[in-house]
C-alpha cells in the first residue's frame, strides 16, 4: 500500500550533515490518489531525511501479524448517553461538539477519564502558551511547511488507481485480511464495519463478493466482484472530494499563527510531475533548509476571522443542534428549514383565525340568528344615503 511505503526511513544524504537541528517540518498534504507517497520518497532520497507515515487507517505491524487497530470502546455507546457524560465533567466542550459526533465526544471524555483534566482546560492552556492561536498552541515544530498536492479532475486518475491496485494484488490481500481477521465474524453474523480498520475504504465494500466466493457460480460471483470494483471507485472518489473540502476549511480558510504555510502544487497531469510538482516542491523545501523565504507564494483563502466554528445553534423549528456559524448560516437556508417555517406559519395563521372566529360572544350569536340575515322577514336592504 502507498501509505506503508511512504513510512520507511530514509537516510540522511551527505548535504544535511553538520547543520543544526533546524531542520524543516514538511507535511505532505493532498487527498487519495494524489501522489503523497511518491513525492515523499523522490524528496527524502533527493534530500535525506526520515519519512513517517500520518495515515489514520493505517494498521501496524509486530513481528509478522498484524495489529487490528480499534477506535476507544466508548465509541460504540448511545452518542446522547455520550454527550450526557461529557456535558456532565465538561460542558464547555460539550457545547462544541454535535451528539453525532461520537468520535470527538469520545476523545474529549478519554481525556478526562485518563488525566482527570478537562478537554477543554487542555486546549485554554495550550492557546495560552506563546504562540498559540484560536486552533490551539504553538506549533511543535515552528520551521514548517506544507506541500497540499491537489488536481481539478481526478475521476479518471482515481479509477486507474483502483484498476492498478487491483492488478497489484488487492483481491489477494483482501482474501488473507478476510480469512485472518472476519470470516469467523462473519459466521457468527458479529461483524462490524463501522469501527477500526474495517471501516475504512476498500475491504466493506467486498463483503458480498469475499463470503460468497467459492459458493456461488462463476457468473454471479463476477458479478459480484465487478460491483465491489465499482462501489470501491465511486466511494474512493466521493472520499477525495471530502478530503479536499477538509483541507480548505481547517487549512485555508482559518489561517494563524498555528498553520504552517501551504504551497499548492498542481498534480492534475502526471506527465509533467517533473515540472509541476518535484521541482517546485525541491525548490520549496531547500529554501526552508536554507532559511530563505520560497519563491513561490503560499496559497490564501478569503475568511471571516470572526466566524466561530464551534458555536452551538438549537433550531428548535426543527429539533436540530447546529455547531459552527456557517453550518448555522447553511441550515436556516436549508430546505428542510424552509419547509418547517412554511408549515409553522401556516398552523400560526390557522390558529390566528381559529381565535377570532370564536371571539364572538354567545350572546351576540344568539341575537343574529333571531334578527336573521339582512333581507330577512320581508325587510329589504336599503341603500344608505
Amino acid at each position: 500500500m502507498a501509505a506503508v511505503a511512504a513510512a520507511r526511513a530514509v537516510s540522511v544524504g551527505p548535504g544535511l550533515r553538520g547543520l543544526p537541528r533546524t531542520l524543516p517540518l514538511v507535511v505532505i498534504l493532498g487527498a487519495t490518489g494524489t501522489g503523497k507517497s511518491t513525492l515523499a520518497l523522490q524528496l527524502g532520497q533527493r534530500l535525506g531525511g526520515e519519512i513517517v507515515s500520518a495515515d489514520s487507517m493505517q494498521p501496524q505491524e509486530t513481528d509478522t501479524e498484524k495489529v487490528i487497530d480499534r477506535k476507544v470502546e466508548l465509541e460504540k455507546e448511545d452518542g446522547h448517553a455520550l454527550h450526557k457524560r461529557l456535558s456532565q465533567v465538561d460542558p464547555e466542550m460539550a457545547a462544541k461538539l454535535h451528539p453525532h459526533d461520537k468520535r470527538k465526544v469520545a476523545r474529549s471524555l478519554q481525556v478526562f477519564e485518563e488525566t482527570g483534566i478537562s478537554h477543554s482546560e487542555f486546549l485554554c492552556r495550550q492557546r495560552a502558551e506563546e504562540g498559540g492561536g484560536p486552533l490551539g498552541g504553538p506549533l511543535r515544530f515552528p520551521n514548517s511547511c506544507i506541500l497540499w498536492l491537489h488536481a481539478d479532475q481526478t475521476d479518471k486518475r482515481l479509477d486507474k488507481r483502483v484498476d492498478d491496485m487491483l492488478a497489484a494484488g488487492l483481491l489477494d490481500e483482501l482474501r488473507g485480511f478476510h480469512r485472518r481477521y472476519n470470516q469467523e465474524k462473519v459466521a457468527e453474523n458479529s461483524q462490524d464495519y463501522q469501527h477500526g480498520i474495517f471501516q475504512s475504504i476498500g475491504f466493506k465494500e467486498f463483503h458480498e463478493y469475499l463470503i460468497t466466493e467459492g459458493k456461488c457460480t462463476p457468473e454471479t460471483s463476477n458479478q459480484l466482484l465487478k460491483k465491489g470494483i465499482e462501489a470501491l471507485k465511486q466511494v474512493t472518489k466521493r472520499y477525495a472530494r471530502k478530503q479536499n473540502r477538509w483541507v480548505k476549511n481547517r487549512f485555508l480558510s482559518r489561517p494563524g499563527p498555528s498553520v504552517p504555510p501551504v504551497y499548492g502544487l498542481e498534480v492534475s497531469d502526471v506527465s509533467k510531475w517533473e515540472e509541476s510538482v518535484l521541482e517546485p516542491a525541491l525548490e520549496i523545501v531547500r529554501s526552508f533548509i536554507q532559511g530563505r523565504k520560497p519563491a513561490a507564494a503560499p496559497v490564501r483563502m478569503p475568511h471571516d476571522e470572526t466566524e466561530n466554528k464551534r458555536s452551538y445553534h438549537m433550531c428548535d423549528l426543527c429539533d436540530r443542534i447546529i455547531i459552527g456559524d456557517r453550518e448555522w448560516a447553511a441550515h436556516i437556508k436549508s430546505k428542510s428549514h424552509l419547509h418547517q417555517l412554511k408549515k409553522r406559519r401556516r398552523l400560526d395563521s390557522d390558529a390566528v383565525t381559529t381565535v377570532e372566529s370564536q371571539s364572538i360572544s354567545p350572546d351576540c350569536d344568539k341575537e343574529l340568528k333571531e334578527k336573521g340575515s339582512p333581507g330577512q322577514n320581508g325587510e329589504e336592504l336599503r341603500p344608505s344615503v
